[in-house]
């Protein structure tokens, strides 16, 4: 694989480059600015709902200066009168329009104090507000899963990990599309707006504390950068990446992933292995897509399975997970279960049926 020159991937990072940003899943919020315009239309309508009733009733009301009320005298007793001025130069004189103070202009005056009020401390505390819930989110993110690439790929991905107990809180997604981070908060995920390329858009995502990095970029280049950034940051945590050619696997291996899948081969097999048996290419298409059918689980081996045969267990058991070997479950140098052993096993899928936390320890180099 030949990687672009320096001016190249300037001149992509230039294309891709916007203001990163973190975005929380959220129920939909109105815009501030058309909170407040309908906020001001209430207080509006209160304002001049109050001048008609009391230019409805303008002989129940004398005013100091000539004795009548007319109809710019009766919107400016509302307007006095809602803000809780109150200049007393216009009052109510008949008991009809004292009455119709009580029961209905004070009740107004109350109702426009709070939408002028709650307007007010919403504008000046939404900021804050979302400050401290970016910052609890940050104290309280350890051991997540950061998923770089919100299309087919990382969605496909993303959903079959969930599917097996991962919860969405604990899923953090980069995109440089804010279109894609917005698709991602409304099902539930953390998004972070930006080039995953560059350390500090990682940073944001606490790929340094972060267990498992899935990398699913468009470009094998984007991914090589992607993994020797995220390797780079974290030492520990498990990257699996997907690339398009076969050729580049290598690359990404020795930039630090843990696994490569190579999209086009993988697919292109399938479509082998359809084309040579339909039912095959069912049963395999079931296996991959988990929580329904057949699924594919990695466990670990219980105390009653030790010292038995992987053909003695109760479960269909494909093959044995030892240190850092994967071995057939027909492989003589399986012998017999260890307790130290991982089991992958096809099972039926349940409600409860997950694949088991990787508790082995992982590359440190």
């Amino acid at each position: 694989m030949k990687l672009p020159g320096q001016d190249a991937i300037a001149r992509q990072a230039d294309e891709h480059l916007v203001t990163h940003r973190v975005k929380l899943p959220r129920k939909v919020v109105e815009h501030p600015f058309r909170q407040v315009a309908r906020r001001v239309f209430m207080a509006l309508f209160l304002l001049v709902a109050t001048s008609l009733i009391v230019y409805a009733d303008h002989d129940g009301y004398n005013d100091n200066s000539d004795g009548s009320v007319d109809l710019l005298d009766a919107l400016y007793y509302a307007t006095v009168t809602l803000s809780t001025t109150g200049y007393g130069d216009i009052t109510p004189v008949s008991d009809a329009a004292r009455l119709t103070n009580i029961l209905v202009i004070t009740p107004m005056r109350v109702l426009f104090l709070i939408i002028l009020v709650g307007t007010t401390l919403e504008v000046l505390t939404e900021r804050t507000r979302e400050e401290w819930r970016l910052n609890r989110w940050r104290s309280t993110l350890r051991d997540h899963t950061v998923v770089i690439g919100f299309g087919t790929k990382g969605r496909s991905a993303i959903q079959t990990v969930c599917a097996t107990g991962l919860k969405k809180e604990q899923v953090v997604v980069v995109d440089p599309s804010s279109k894609v981070i917005d698709a991602a908060t409304a099902d539930g995920y953390a998004g972070i707006i930006g080039d995953a390329t560059r350390s500090d858009v990682l940073m944001r995502a606490e790929v340094h504390r972060a267990r498992k990095i899935i990398i699913a970029t468009q470009r094998d280049d984007t991914a090589v950068l992607v993994t020797l950034t995220a390797r780079q940051l974290n030492k520990g945590a498990k990257i699996v990446a997907a690339v398009r050619e076969e050729e580049n696997a290598p690359l990404l291996k020795q930039s630090g992933a843990d696994a490569v899948i190579t999209s086009a081969s993988a697919a292109g097999r399938l479509l082998g292995l359809s084309v040579l048996s339909p039912a095959a290419g069912m049963v395999m298409e079931d296996l991959i897509q988990q929580g329904s059918g057949l699924d594919i689980v990695e466990r670990p081996v219980i105390k009653a399975e030790v010292g038995k045969r992987p053909k003695e267990t109760d479960d269909l058991v494909v093959s044995v997970v030892r240190g850092h070997r994967v071995l057939g479950y027909d492989d003589a140098a399986v012998g017999t279960l260890e307790l130290t052993d991982r089991l992958i096993t096809i099972v039926r899928a349940t409600p409860g049926t997950q694949i088991a936390p990787d508790v082995r320890p992982l590359r440190q180099d």
